[in-house]
């Protein structure tokens, strides 16, 4: 169903990848949008349990896109210098792919909101996040993508590198 990568020796091992998401800031979800048009918006996340949480309005754009088709891709880039004189960029992305739906157990979703904050205010006090959370449930929707597929690629040189790393 999914496509292999034509080339294989920038492949990133799911290590790699699962490494990538967890230390990623942001991305962008790619959803089918208004009209058949893709709608495509950065995000900020967290990856947990081998999932990816997001925050967004009770209503809006991106909702309505889940609720019409669940299928999404999400993409995270860990690096991208660009290197004008070689005419190039070095860099390393991640993409998932699955399905996208709406938490409605209260229970997960405040699991799921609760990672996010640890994640963005790792210093806050448990008190702090509890009473952002509070202040904003009720217009909160919590998004779930569970993964189909996830690939990553970097550079090929950046892939030389780790090859030649390796080497005895």
């Amino acid at each position: 169903m999914f496509r292999p990568m034509r080339r294989q020796k920038q492949v990133l091992s799911p290590a790699e990848c699962d490494a990538i998401l967890a230390r990623g800031s942001s991305g962008v979800l790619a959803v089918s949008g208004d009209d058949g048009y893709p709608y495509a918006v950065p995000l900020s996340y967290v990856y947990a349990g081998g999932r990816l949480y997001f925050h967004c309005a009770r209503q809006g754009h991106k909702l309505d896109a889940v609720r019409r088709c669940a299928k999404a891709s999400f993409c995270v880039i860990d690096q991208d210098q660009v290197v004008p004189e070689e005419y190039t960029s070095y860099f390393r992305s991640v993409i998932v792919f699955g399905q996208v739906r709406e938490l409605t157990d209260d229970a997960r979703k405040r699991a799921a909101i609760t990672a996010l904050a640890r994640k963005y205010a790792p210093d806050a006090p448990d008190a702090a996040a509890d009473a952002a959370i509070d202040r904003e449930w009720t217009p909160l929707c919590m998004l779930e993508l569970t993964p189909e597929h996830i690939t990553g690629k970097q550079a090929r040189e950046l892939a030389s590198r780790r090859e030649n790393a390796s080497r005895p």
